[in-house]
Formats: C-alpha cells, sequence, structure tokens
C-alpha cells in the first residue's frame, strides 16, 4: 500500500479516537455549576486555535503563509464548523453522551451529498459502506435509549451536517497547502463564530469552584484531532476519513461506559458490529486521487493558484 495513503488511514483512525473523547469531556464539563454549551465550545475551539498559532510561530513559521483563495475555503470551513459546533454543544446537552455521538455519525450520508454537489462522485463500495454505517448509526440510536429528545437530535443533525460541509472545502484547499495551515486557519475561523457567540448570547462566567480539566481535555483532543483529521482529508481524501472518522463511535461508547456508567444493549451491540465492518471495508477500496479543479461543482470557485508544489518544504 502506497506510503502516503497509509499515513492517510493511520492519521484518520487517530483522529477518530481523540473526537470519540470530545462528548464525553463535553458532557463532564456543562451541567449545574459547570460550563454551559456555548462556554465549552467557546473556550475549547479559542484554546486550540492559540495554542497551534504559538506552536506554529515559535517552530514553524513557514506553515502561517496561505494564499488568498485558501484563506477563503478555510475561512469558510471554519464559520460553517464553528456553527455547527454550537448546535453539537447544545444537542450534547439534552442528550447521553453516546446517543448524541451516535447520531453525529450520520455525517458521512451528508459528506456524500455535498461531495456529489461538488462533482465528486462515490464509489460502489463507498455507498455500500455508508449504507451499512448509517443503518447501525440508527440501530444503535434507537435501540433501548428511552426517551430522546427530538430538540436535541435535530441540534445532532444539523451539526453533523454543517461538519461534513466543512470536509469538503477543506479538501480543495489541502489540494497543495500543508495540514498545519488548514488546521490553524479553520480554528481561527470558528473561534470567530464561536466566542461572539459566547460573549453575545450568553455571557455566564464559571466560578472558582468550577472544574477546569474536562475543558483542558476537550482542548487537547480538539487540538489532535483537528490536526489528524486534515492529514487523513490531504492523504486519503474527505469521504474515506470521514467513514474511518466513524470509529471515533467506539470510542465514545466505550469511555461513556467507563467515565459516564451509559450502557447499550443487545441490539446497539449489532450495531456497534455493523459500523466495525464498515470501518474494516476501508483496506478494500481503491485509492483516493485529489479532487479535481474543474471550473463546475458546488466550491469550484475554491482553485489554488500556480506556484512550486515544494514551496512549503523550503
Amino acid at each position: 500500500m502506497h506510503k502516503a495513503r497509509i499515513t492517510g488511514i493511520n492519521a484518520a483512525l487517530v483522529s477518530a479516537f481523540f473526537l470519540g473523547l470530545a462528548p464525553v469531556f463535553g458532557k463532564a464539563a456543562m451541567g449545574p455549576d459547570k460550563f454551559s454549551p456555548l462556554a465549552v465550545v467557546a473556550l475549547r475551539t479559542g484554546m486550540a486555535a492559540l495554542l497551534l498559532f504559538l506552536i506554529m510561530v515559535i517552530f514553524r513559521r513557514k506553515y502561517i503563509y496561505i494564499y488568498t483563495a485558501g484563506l477563503l475555503g478555510c475561512a469558510l470551513a471554519g464559520g460553517i464548523n464553528g456553527l455547527g459546533s454550537i448546535f453539537y454543544y447544545m444537542g450534547l446537552s439534552r442528550l447521553n453522551a453516546s446517543v448524541a455521538q451516535m447520531l453525529y455519525a450520520l455525517y458521512p450520508f451528508f459528506v456524500a451529498v455535498w461531495l456529489r454537489l461538488d462533482k465528486q462522485p462515490s464509489t460502489k463500495l463507498t455507498i455500500v459502506r455508508i449504507v451499512i454505517a448509517c443503518i447501525s448509526a440508527i440501530l444503535l440510536t434507537g435501540a433501548g435509549t428511552g426517551a430522546i429528545d427530538l430538540i436535541g437530535v435535530g441540534f445532532m443533525l444539523i451539526a453533523a451536517a454543517l461538519y461534513a460541509f466543512h470536509i469538503p472545502i477543506n479538501q480543495r484547499v489541502l489540494f497543495d497547502v500543508p495540514a498545519p495551515t488548514v488546521t490553524l486557519y479553520t480554528l481561527i475561523s470558528m473561534s470567530a463564530v464561536v466566542i461572539p457567540a459566547y460573549l453575545i448570547f450568553d455571557r455566564s462566567f464559571p466560578t472558582l469552584n468550577t472544574p477546569w480539566l474536562p475543558v483542558l481535555g476537550l482542548t487537547a483532543v480538539t487540538f489532535s484531532s483537528r490536526l489528524l483529521l486534515f492529514t487523513g482529508v490531504k492523504h486519503i481524501g474527505g469521504m474515506q476519513t470521514a467513514l474511518l472518522g466513524l470509529g471515533e463511535l467506539l470510542v465514545a461508547i466505550l469511555f461513556s461506559h467507563l467515565l459516564l456508567k451509559e450502557t447499550l444493549t443487545t441490539v446497539q451491540w449489532i450495531g456497534m458490529a455493523g459500523l466495525t465492518i464498515s470501518l474494516l471495508l476501508v483496506w478494500f477500496e481503491r485509492p483516493t486521487t485529489h479532487p479535481p479543479t474543474h471550473p463546475h461543482g458546488l466550491l469550484s470557485f475554491l482553485q489554488p493558484p500556480d506556484f512550486p508544489e515544494d514551496f512549503y518544504k523550503h
């Protein structure tokens, strides 16, 4: 297997591990005498962006450069995902962590829709994997969970659709921009949405006794998962990264069980088995090429300029 593809698969799987921890830390950070949903999303996004910026200023200043169209793409992706993050944590505050993450796991279906609109059709195997994954997520979500907050469900589905949209946008930018650069400007753009939303609509400040450890843990997994996510997208494409990202469900369910004492039924474990099959089928997918820079499609306005491919290596 090509080295770049192995790198992409490994990055996507490790990213999924960190993403799976996000709802656990997020759920632990929210509640009475803790942080509000808007405070959580503002703090974790802003601190993750600041951390990456400081690291790049000190160690990798060359990665700060980005061309105008790339910056526009990151700003668009970050703005969309920032709005999605608000819906995500609002939904998470109303649902169990495992149920919330299972609903969010429908995002590969939305990725396929956005890529189709961008003139990037999925393979037959990818479509089969999406169907298996979606059925598995439905089994995981609907079986034995009791009454489910429909508003919370709606918030999570909106979050999934918006998260899915930012992946093909950044895939365009990642055609010739390093993953750290895309991660930085996407996180900054997300911060430009979620921090004002917190200051305008919330402004509930934590007390001195509020535990910060869950928020710091959430910041760490946000920083790590985003960087690895875009590394995966760069090497194996948005669709395959999204499907491998469903491995986050396994992590979310495991740690929700261990830390939050949430349980699963037999039918839900059947859904887990189906999801695992969908993940394993990645080894039979054909290698993904970079998206064509055609003048048509939903994201055709994001065209890279002509400069040497090894620009960032100097």
